[in-house]
């Protein structure tokens, strides 16, 4: 019998070590993930490396866990981290479930929309305003210089002062004054004749431009530079958005749910969304690298989710089968009516207002 207790008091110490051991683990690992790396994606080895550099570590094998692997899926079942798993391994992403840090999250990416919205209503306004003094005045066309013989005009050329000293030229326009204009240009010093040559060039650049096409209109070139700026904007590795339809790829849930399509109703943590399933008609909760987005019919209302046009609807008018790309015409937005070739099956998705 006491040998019996023996064993049982070791056992349960021992087990009480081995817990000990495993939170211990755990917390100087999430510590490390969450202030080292800032809670961004990361690969799982890459921490643990960094974590077993420190000679006062606890060793894996003194914990409940046999493999990193093992360690990292149980961080994602327990709601701890985001994790997915990639060709070069295991990648985990620290949620950060404090109140006051969720706070600034929201009120940071609150006042980016804010932000966005304010320059997308300057556009737009600056557009109304040069619609509106277009209409007004008509359209605009170039026409030559066009001078009397008998005039007796003057026209004044003045060289930069970085070039050197300022030359005055004077030339009267009258019925010799292609003949006036050559000797004057002989009396121009070399850096004179230099600024004249780029001068020049610049000019048929702007012929060869002029020839090749129409001049943008005020509207077009601001067109152009906001959509320039959202091309420059850093593309997001979230592309979940409410409202979209999506489809379960993960078998991990069961045959009844792998493939099945649903309408995202709430995006939380960035990644994380809560799905309601179309045919069963369940709510589930579900991470962005469970699903995909759904391509619809020709002719159907599609949400854009990343990149230059992200957030803009837009209708279905190609599928690009061999590019795994569609061609789609912009309903919303600056760019409405404009037509956009090959965004990536990834970027858009169908909407639930379709259906």
């Amino acid at each position: 019998g006491k040998q019996w207790y023996q064993r049982r008091v070791r056992g349960e110490n021992s087990k009480k070590y081995l817990d000990d051991f495993s939170m211990d683990y755990k917390n100087e690992y999430i510590k490390l993930l969450k202030h080292r790396f800032n809670g961004r994606r990361v690969l799982a080895n890459h921490v643990y490396q960094e974590y077993i550099s420190d000679r006062e570590h606890i060793h894996m094998n003194s914990t409940k866990w046999t493999t990193l692997t093992g360690f990292v899926t149980w961080l994602g079942r327990k709601g701890i981290c985001k994790v997915d798993e990639t060709e070069k391994g295991w990648f985990v992403t620290y949620i950060d479930r404090d109140p006051e840090a969720a706070s600034k999250k929201e009120k940071k990416t609150k006042m980016a929309a804010d932000d966005e919205e304010r320059q997308e209503r300057i556009l737009m306004d600056q557009i109304e305003r040069a619609r509106a003094n277009t209409s007004d005045t008509g359209p605009s066309t170039s026409t030559e210089l066009e001078r009397a013989e008998d005039s007796e005009e003057k026209v004044v050329f003045a060289m930069p002062k970085t070039l050197g000293s300022v030359k005055k030229v004077e030339i009267n326009l009258g019925k010799n004054a292609l003949k006036a204009a050559d000797r004057a240009a002989r009396d121009v010093d070399d850096k004179s004749d230099t600024m004249s040559t780029v001068s020049t060039k610049s000019s048929s650049s702007s012929k060869s431009r002029a020839g090749n096409g129409k001049k943008r209109s005020a509207i077009e070139e601001l067109m152009a530079e906001n959509e320039a700026g959202k091309k420059r904007k850093k593309r997001k590795d979230s592309w979940v958005s409410e409202g979209i339809i999506v489809k379960i790829i993960t078998k991990d849930l069961g045959k009844d749910y792998f493939k099945a399509k649903g309408v995202i109703e709430e995006v939380f943590d960035t990644y994380g969304v809560k799905v309601k399933l179309l045919k069963l008609g369940k709510k589930i909760k579900l991470d962005q690298s469970h699903l995909e987005t759904v391509i619809p019919q020709v002719g159907r209302e599609v949400l854009v989710l990343n990149g230059a046009y992200e957030g803009g609807r837009a209708v279905l008018d190609k599928m690009n089968v061999d590019k795994f790309t569609v061609d789609v015409t912009m309903r919303s937005g600056p760019f409405k009516g404009r037509s956009v070739r090959d965004i990536p099956y990834e970027d858009v998705s169908k909407l639930h207002c379709n259906d």
